[in-house]
């Protein structure tokens, strides 16, 4: 299974933390059913006896760094619905529920925790609503507009500094031909400047010393800087 890959990765960087978004995707399995058996499985994997060692057990909060060096963090995209409220209350991480996320938005803003009102503001644009049809470099810079927008107003201080800014560089237009690889990374020939992701570095370039919050990337191995100039900021 998919989870013990990462405790034996943090097993071996014991003093980083992972931060680990998990979400229901129910349309990608053609049987799958997000009902009580499979709510309830999910449940049972992630408060087994091995993942209640490496998951960090604190629930709608990050903590310091200091409690969660050596754990996984589970940021929780899914409901548990179909179970009793118990479950719900014994379950780790933080929770954003399907029901808050608004579906391809540049612009979410969800609270996470209602007792201390701590507000996530997130960028989902996954799919660019671009007239159709229209080509890869229209797209990859309809989403590199909605990505670096949402990256500057992470960065301004005077926009909600002690709130979690989630950005996601990942996204794509099948009926356009737009694959997640090729918004990504391009193509190579109709894309001479790559994708978000070799856009981004030279944003991201000149964004040292600024917050950026949390970015998702989609093949995040190219180009070789990308995560590299992300982690120096």
């Amino acid at each position: 299974m998919m989870y013990f890959c990462f405790y034996h990765w943090l097993d071996g960087h014991p003093t980083e933390v992972v931060l680990l978004s998990l979400q229901y995707e129910g349309s990608t399995t053609e049987y799958g059913s997000n009902d009580a058996e499979a709510q309830l499985k999910l449940f049972n994997t992630l408060t087994s006896p091995v993942a209640t060692q490496y998951l960090l057990q604190m629930k709608d909060e990050f903590g310091t760094l200091g409690q969660a060096r050596g754990k996984i963090v589970l940021l929780r995209r899914f409901d548990l619905d179909h179970l009793s409220n118990s479950y719900e209350n014994a379950l780790p991480g933080l929770h954003f529920s399907p029901a808050l996320w608004t579906d391809n938005s540049p612009a979410i803003k969800l609270i996470y925790n209602n007792s201390n009102n701590s507000t996530a503001y997130i960028e989902d644009y996954y799919e660019p609503q671009t007239p159709s049809p229209s080509n890869a470099t229209v797209n990859i810079q309809w989403k590199y507009n909605a990505t670096t927008a949402h990256l500057l107003k992470a960065a301004d201080e005077s926009l909600a500094p002690d709130s979690l800014w989630w950005t996601w560089a990942s996204g794509g237009k099948l009926s356009d031909g737009i694959t997640p690889e090729l918004m990504a990374i391009g193509n190579g020939t109709y894309t001479p400047d790559g994708g978000i992701n070799q856009k981004l570095v030279n944003f991201l370039k000149g964004m040292k010393g600024k917050r950026v919050g949390i970015v998702m990337f989609d093949f995040y191995e190219t180009p070789g800087d990308l995560i590299e100039t992300l982690l120096s900021l």
